[in-house]
């Protein structure tokens, strides 16, 4: 199989979704490796260690596109890749379909194979490719809300630790996934109060055994949020539907609960967002303003921090990636039901329940497809 491996396009998106070890094991495998010229260099991976590894290098991702059986990225494709993209080629790479509509047409209209890191799923639940991100992004999110809070940063002016003889800042967390138990568990380490909420008493009980005594765990519904509101200086959304649209539980008509210039940070931001003025924003421009309350939404945080997200990334994306290269792709998802699960769209047929609901699609059977 040829594997293609594009540079990232995205605004400030330095990530590169091979790293040289795995070029060199699927060349041994007897496959090749195209990676587009500095594919890897944000992420401090040379051409030269690319080559040195057997992979050929392109000076274009159209050269990429044409070449490849399989694309293999970090982020969704931006509107000239997609054009790109050719019937039947297997694309592996985060979607978030269900929060993108034009992306989801326009994939199904190259009638290519999508496979989405973000809907991967063992049979305990868990998402063996999300996993890395999602906390990176959760460990980012503290970060750069204690920046947030900051007032040249046009935030309250509240140190996230406080001082001794001044309280600390109260982070609030919604959602008790990884992203959000990784939010809690830095926030708490520099000595934030942190109330963390879930809605699976399961997961709230587990948390409160591994949390320290700052943290304080909370049924998450409607009536809990307002009542968090007026003393939250920094809200992190942190809620996954899998596959599927984040729900609102922030209204815009609840941000004047909040204390002005107090901070949200939507993790969930390339989902749709759990904040209903949540909007996609980059790391050149991260942040805005809505009635008084800075919003941090950046769509791909880990982004920021390339070197230590791509390799995290790699080492799980990796052996699905062999996989699919070894066994095929009709192979691969047949023998892994995990990798079934990733199959968002096959040959136009919308093929993720998530995805289908999102937008009132027809929703084919994964297997059913591809048999």
């Amino acid at each position: 199989m040829i594997i293609g491996i594009p540079k990232e396009i995205k605004n400030n998106e330095n990530r590169v979704s091979l790293i040289p070890f795995g070029v060199e094991d699927l060349c041994k495998n007897g496959h090749t490796v195209i990676v587009e010229t500095n594919a890897g260099k944000g992420s401090g991976f040379s051409d030269e260690d690319y080559s040195a590894a057997g992979a050929q290098i392109e000076s274009t991702a159209k050269a990429i596109f044409v070449k490849s059986d399989m694309i293999v990225k970090v982020k969704e494709p931006q509107p000239n890749e997609v054009e790109m993209i050719k019937p039947n080629q297997i694309v592996f790479t985060y979607f978030h379909f269900a929060a993108d509509k034009e992306l989801t047409d326009s994939i199904i209209d190259t009638t290519s194979i999508a496979i989405a890191y973000e809907t991967v799923q063992s049979d305990n639940g868990k998402l063996p490719l999300l996993i890395p991100m999602s906390e990176v992004a959760g460990r980012m999110a503290v970060q750069n809300g204690a920046k947030c809070l900051e007032a040249s940063m046009g935030g309250r002016g509240k140190l996230l630790s406080g001082v001794p003889g001044v309280e600390p800042a109260t982070v609030t967390v919604l959602g008790g996934g990884i992203v959000g138990m990784n939010a809690a568990k830095l926030a708490a380490g520099l000595g934030a109060k942190v109330n963390i909420l879930d809605v699976s008493a399961d997961r709230l009980k587990y948390l409160d055994d591994i949390m320290p005594s700052n943290v304080f765990t909370l049924y998450s519904n409607r009536h809990t949020i307002l009542d968090l509101l007026p003393t939250t200086d920094l809200l992190i959304g942190a809620v996954l539907v899998v596959g599927a649209k984040a729900p609102n539980l922030v209204t815009r008509e609840m941000l004047a609960l909040m204390p002005e210039r107090s901070v949200i940070i939507d993790v969930a931001v390339d989902q749709g967002g759990c904040v209903e003025t949540c909007r996609p924003t980059t790391h050149k421009d991260p942040t805005y303003d809505v009635d008084g309350i800075i919003h941090y939404c950046v769509a791909n945080m880990p982004g920021a921090v390339p070197y230590t997200s791509t390799i995290a990334l790699s080492n799980t994306t990796y052996p699905y990636i062999r996989s699919i290269a070894n066994k095929g792709y009709q192979g691969a998802l047949l023998a892994d039901k995990a990798l079934l699960k990733g199959l968002n769209i096959y040959k136009g047929k919308v093929t993720h329940q998530g995805v289908a609901d999102a937008f009132g699609l027809d929703y084919t059977e994964p297997k059913v497809a591809i048999c």
